[in-house]
């Protein structure tokens, strides 16, 4: 079986080629990491049964999701939280535990069948939540998905869409509590995230590697001068 992983953050590119190591006498996977690499002419030449798509930050290209099937993985309880950045919209939420849905790409976003679900946390910091859906997926889901090929289903319940976040929402706001400074520096402290910050005068100050102990955060600082 051909199957294309096409995935970004460290994390993940390293999940996809153990996985390709570890399942090369029963796949042929292909991985790729750069988006000008997932072309149509470079998926026709390979004829994936599958294109996976663990953590992709671009839309995909209609030719290739009408031709050939694309699975995305959701980090939320589908159709709740369609859309961009849904960690940081369901930790902003309160929300503690969530799912992640393998759905097939369709025209909508985030709107195609699913395929399945699978339960995960939202304690820590993002980079330790991101790595966590990873073992996740790679380990159970991706399996799952090429030894059983399931028969998606058409999502079932309330639609509530997420807006991508802007980085300029990573500010941490006066009025905000001590539970939320604290869920903002975690939700956005991961690899290729914009960190949680304050503005001091000419001075910006960022945080990361936050606890919440005993009424108070611990957390690394770094301090910039500009914005």
């Amino acid at each position: 079986m051909n199957v294309i992983i096409a995935t970004v953050k460290s994390w993940n590119i390293k999940k996809a080629h153990q996985f390709k190591q570890d399942n090369e006498d029963k796949y042929n996977v292909t991985i790729i990491t750069d988006k000008d690499e997932l072309t149509y002419d470079k998926v026709k030449a390979i004829q994936p049964q599958y294109i996976l798509f663990p953590h992709w930050s671009w839309i995909i290209p209609k030719e290739i999701y009408k031709n050939f099937t694309c699975v995305v993985f959701h980090m939320t309880d589908l159709p709740y939280g369609r859309g961009g950045s849904p960690l940081q919209n369901l930790i902003e939420r309160g929300i503690k535990k969530t799912k992640i849905s393998a759905l097939r790409v369709d025209e909508g976003l985030d709107t195609g069948d699913i395929y399945f679900k699978k339960d995960l946390d939202l304690y820590g910091t993002a980079e330790e939540i991101f790595i966590r859906a990873s073992k996740i997926i790679f380990n159970d889901m991706i399996p799952k998905l090429l030894q059983e090929n399931p028969l998606p289903q058409k999502q079932i319940g309330e639609v509530i869409e997420f807006k991508r976040r802007k980085p300029e929402q990573s500010e941490i706001k006066q009025e905000f509590d001590l539970e939320k400074i604290y869920d903002y520096i975690r939700m956005l402290d991961a690899e290729g995230y914009p960190k949680a910050f304050i503005k001091f005068g000419r001075y910006r100050i960022e945080f990361s590697r936050a606890s919440l102990k005993n009424g108070k955060i611990i957390a690394d600082v770094e301090i910039i001068e500009g914005d």
